[in-house]
């Protein structure tokens, strides 16, 4: 049965999202609890997508039919809302219908284990390899289904976790038309603050364009904040677990950037180290060494960075495409709770000034990426290839030390680094860079591309 778990659960086209492969990705689940001893209820929550919902309710079925009680969210709900629900009511586990930030012409389903971070490979592989038709236990022994309201308790908490007084502070959020509406900006408003909501209405279709919150994409937030009365704006995708943000010196930052305000300012009253993928920020590692802490680099994919954030106790965790998680709170990632956090720290010191601080004392980085078409069963090959020949230096600077986390990290002697790795989503290889400057960074990737392309 064609279902792949890939860094973040399975995802694919809607024309693949069918019900035998809904009900055996659910019976699979059901299986897996049921072998790790776990009998609590299910929590079972759904983005806005035209077919969630009805998903939602066949993986209730199956789990109900191998004798879980199933908790259906009343409404489509964020999947750290769902991921919290998991750890705040003890339960077994969650499964979450959702492409996250994929155009509407896709949908997907992703697991999360009692811990309430995502799963790991040790449990996906499992799933995968225990697909297979639902096998219900005779009626007697089923579970109950029924709807539970997953958001409320959410928000008290999260209100209870960040010590923050808005008063009256200008935000903005975009909903971007996904589930982080009428959550994210409640949470903001229940702070003090005032919010100018906008795509703040569900639509399967999210507007015609994905619910991913790029640049390209919140030009109606940008305006909001930059020519606007928004002191700061915030933006998630389509199942809210990403976040991010808009200032009025900066438009859209960079959510490396966002990652170094958010450990800086939880710095402030706290003390711990942070986590990051391989393809984010080292200005991080600067900020945790000046405040005698240590950040852990894992492999792209927020699984490692929640398992990290356990083995170190972290503060923080993040990933340059926009998702944070904190710890003491949920080892996933987060945009509600972060939307918060972010809020907070620029009532205390406004972002554009912290982060113009930050630049002074721990210097300016620039980072972009590549994309270089390969077919996946070239990936191994190209990959291979490339390590019986690495460069002895790129772009004019030497290769100091190389990195094998997830594909090859070249650091090089000027302060800059290369990554080359393969994608766990496309046929594709990725190629990212970080230097001091836009124009460095472009050499550099020019140089990864051109090191790649003959392999391919």
């Amino acid at each position: 049965m064609n279902v792949e778990f890939g860094t973040d659960g399975w995802r694919t086209t809607v024309d693949e999202f069918t019900e035998p492969r809904i009900r055996a990705v659910g019976q699979a689940v059901a299986d897996y609890l049921r072998s790790a001893g776990e009998d609590a209820p299910v929590a079972v929550g759904y983005d806005p997508r035209a077919g969630s919902r009805a998903a939602a309710e066949e993986l209730a079925r199956v789990l109900c039919a191998n004798g879980f009680d199933a908790l259906v969210a009343d409404r489509d709900t964020p999947t750290p809302v769902v991921a919290w629900t998991v750890l705040d009511r003890g339960l077994s586990g969650a499964l979450q219908v959702t492409a996250s930030h994929n155009p509407p012409t896709y949908n997907g389903i992703k697991f999360v284990p009692s811990d309430g971070a995502p799963a790991l490979p040790a449990v996906t592989d499992r799933l995968a390899a225990a697909l297979a038709p639902p096998d219900p236990l005779a009626e007697d022994r089923w579970g109950s289904v029924r709807e539970a309201d997953f958001v409320e308790p959410y928000l008290e908490d999260a209100l209870s976790v960040v010590d923050s007084d808005l008063d009256g502070l200008a935000l903005a959020h975009d909903a971007m038309h996904g589930s982080g509406r009428g959550v994210t900006d409640e949470l903001l408003s229940r702070a003090g603050a005032s919010v100018t909501r906008l795509r703040g209405e569900r639509d399967p279709e999210f507007g015609g364009s994905p619910p991913e919150p790029t640049a390209e994409h919140l030009g109606a937030l940008e305006t909001a904040v930059v020519e606007g009365d928004a002191a700061l704006g915030v933006a998630n995708d389509g199942d809210a677990d990403r976040l991010a943000v808009v200032t009025p010196g900066r438009g859209v930052v960079d959510p490396n950037w966002v990652l170094a305000a958010l450990y800086d300012y939880l710095l402030e009253t706290g003390a711990g180290d942070v986590v990051r993928t391989v393809s984010t920020t080292a200005l991080v590692d600067r900020i945790a060494e000046a405040n005698g802490h240590a950040a852990h680099e894992t492999a792209v994919g927020f699984k490692w960075v929640a398992e990290a954030m356990a083995d170190s106790g972290a503060l923080v965790g993040g990933e340059e495409s926009g998702g944070f998680g904190v710890g003491g709170h949920l080892r996933n990632k987060d945009g509600v709770l972060v939307a918060l956090l972010v809020a907070a720290a620029h009532a205390a010191e406004p972002l554009d000034d912290r982060l113009d601080r930050l630049r002074a004392e721990f210097g300016d980085i620039v980072q972009d990426r590549r994309s270089v078409d390969c077919p996946d069963d070239r990936k191994a090959a190209v990959i291979e290839a490339l390590d019986a020949d690495l460069p002895e230096s790129v772009a004019g600077s030497g290769v100091e030390r190389v990195g094998r986390t997830d594909g090859f990290k070249l650091f090089l002697t000027d302060g800059s680094w290369l990554l080359v790795r393969p994608s766990g989503t496309e046929p594709k290889l990725r190629v990212y860079a970080e230097a001091d400057s836009e124009a460095r960074v472009e050499d550099l990737l020019s140089a990864g591309v051109a090191l790649l392309e003959p392999l391919v």
